[in-house]
């Protein structure tokens, strides 16, 4: 059975979900990838404090496996390895059970964390594959109103008022229509032209 635990970790490891050494398993922790961190048996409290702290602010589960650093450097092909993260939680629920078959007491509870957390991640990939499949489909494509709806719609929009035009501005001069005209029958033709400069014009051919 320990075996199958360590079998699972180096396919983990070819598949390229596992993470080996304390900078990497802090940085995927910290990034929320990180699904289950594994402590050697024979780690140091130090390294406790700090895969525990990993898995506080990357909101992930943390064990303590029966191997020592050894064991798992052997596995996956180290000299020692204290520290890995599983990042596939499909693998890490694995784990989780083959650690429940060696020691029920120790690893049920987080065996059945782990079953919670892949039931609710597969529920978020099947709501977005059913999105996606909805978004090819058409099927949240908005439909074409009738055109008797846009008829009413355009019936309750608000009247547009026209904006009349200012009348253009008069010059000072008035118009032809317009000019007083003299009280007595009496019309003088040269009652509205302008007057002529002297030396110029008809009065002084007239004296002349």
């Amino acid at each position: 059975m320990n075996n199958a635990v360590l079998n699972l970790l180096g396919l983990a490891l070819r598949g390229g979900n596992l993470t080996v050494g304390e900078e990497p398993v802090e940085a995927v922790a910290r990034a929320r990838d990180a699904r289950l961190l594994i402590l050697a048996s024979d780690a140091a409290d130090n390294t406790r404090r700090r895969i525990q702290h990993f898995a506080d602010a990357g909101a992930c589960i943390w064990v303590r496996v029966p191997f020592t650093k050894a064991e798992l450097g052997q596995t996956l092909g180290r000299s020692a390895v204290a520290v890995c993260a599983v990042t596939d939680i499909g693998l890490a629920a694995a784990i989780a059970h083959k650690l429940a078959a060696i020691d029920p007491v120790r690893f049920d509870e987080t065996a059945a964390r782990l079953d919670l957390k892949a039931q609710r991640a597969a529920e978020r990939r099947q709501e977005q594959l059913n999105h996606e499949k909805n978004v090819r489909t058409g099927k949240y494509k908005k439909k074409a109103a009738p055109v008797a709806e846009l008829a009413k719609e355009e019936e309750k929009k608000p009247a547009v008022k026209s904006v009349k035009s200012s009348p253009a501005k008069r010059t000072s001069r008035p118009f032809k229509d317009e000019r007083s005209k003299p009280k007595s029958g009496h019309t003088d033709r040269f009652a509205h032209s302008r007057p002529v400069k002297k030396g110029k014009g008809s009065y002084k051919k007239a004296r002349g």
